[in-house]
């Protein structure tokens, strides 16, 4: 019996638990419940189409986030669907895989509402994966990095088909959701804070708030995978899961550069890349190895800014909360 290569999964039987921790990351999840509609985007739509309220670079700023977002969601929703869930045998954890792929529907909505609240042209968002070289880059590096679970014909029989499938999830999870969204949520939210696009802000927050609960369940399920293979877990792939977070990095601080080349009010590229670093640390530290870079978090006011335990006037939206925000330990 095990999480992976579990021949008697039964899908509809979930009790007795065998993995307690996924059922509780199901239940975070439902408490966490959004949709974009319930938040109110007239100020952003006030701002964008005014011709003083946001420079130039800010519009830059904003544009690749939902180019690069717009597209990522829609990737890591195929990852989950088509690859992940076939693999992951255990009822509880594909109970888990099935709320998440919900959630990255939900996320791929919210910038179908950001894009035509703004009245922005969908193919030039829709396509900067294509071309703009610092998304393209991030893009297929993940890609890349997910191909074996793609393959049809993949299976995790054997102790080499299990690396292979632990080398595929960080790709997923570590790299892909938790390295490469964090440089965008922290500058959207950053342009928040400056009371500048703030619907499309606190969308980020949600989003930001579900992704957190997304990499604590991708690290568990990699870690449950180590501590019931541990022949899968090597030293010299140990050094190769580093080295692949070391090449996100850089790929990440790239995108920060090129979404935000000249900086801005309090904020400027060479702080995304500090905190980059600071959350790559993060990253290797939940998996169990050693951090990089030992850099303090530049930002911390960011988990200050994803409470979403907050009164709004009545008369200008709904009042959108987590239920249980309190329980949930923010991985920023």
């Amino acid at each position: 019996m095990g999480i992976i290569n579990n021949k008697a999964t039964d899908p509809n039987k979930i009790l007795p638990l065998t993995y307690p921790w996924a059922r509780e990351h199901y239940k975070t999840g439902v408490s966490n419940n959004w949709v974009p509609e319930e938040i109110a985007m007239q100020k952003d739509v006030e701002q964008w189409k005014s011709a003083s309220a946001l420079s130039e670079k800010e519009r830059r700023l904003i544009l690749w986030n939902l180019g690069f977002f717009s597209t990522a969601e829609s990737l890591t929703a195929n990852n989950i669907v088509m690859a992940i869930y076939r693999h992951v045998t255990n009822s509880e954890a594909r109970q888990y895989l099935l709320r998440q792929a919900y959630e990255e529907a939900v996320h791929t909505d919210t910038f179908i509402y950001c894009c035509d609240t703004l009245g922005l042209d969908p193919d030039h968002i829709y396509n900067m994966y294509n071309t703009i070289p610092s998304i393209k880059e991030k893009d297929d590096f993940v890609v890349n990095l997910t191909e074996s679970i793609f393959d049809p014909d993949f299976t995790t029989a054997g102790t080499a088909n299990i690396q292979r499938f632990i080398h595929d999830l960080i790709g997923y999870y570590v790299i892909m959701e938790g390295i490469f969204f964090y440089a965008g949520f922290a500058m959207m939210i950053a342009l928040r804070r400056q009371n500048k696009m703030v619907g499309v802000g606190e969308q980020f927050e949600f989003i930001m708030r579900d992704e957190s609960v997304h990499l604590a369940f991708g690290c568990d399920l990699i870690n449950t995978i180590k501590k019931e293979n541990p022949g899968a877990w090597s030293g010299s792939f140990a050094e190769q899961v580093t080295d692949l977070v070391r090449q996100a990095v850089v790929l990440e601080k790239r995108y920060a550069y090129d979404a935000c080349p000249d900086g801005l009010l309090g904020i400027n590229a060479d702080q995304f890349s500090l905190y980059v670093e600071h959350i790559a640390d993060r990253r290797l530290e939940r998996i169990g190895l050693s951090k990089m870079y030992g850099t303090e978090n530049p930002f911390p006011w960011l988990s200050e800014s994803t409470d979403l335990n907050k009164e709004k006037n009545f008369f200008e939206t709904r009042v959108t909360e987590y239920q249980t925000a309190g329980n949930l330990v923010w991985d920023d």
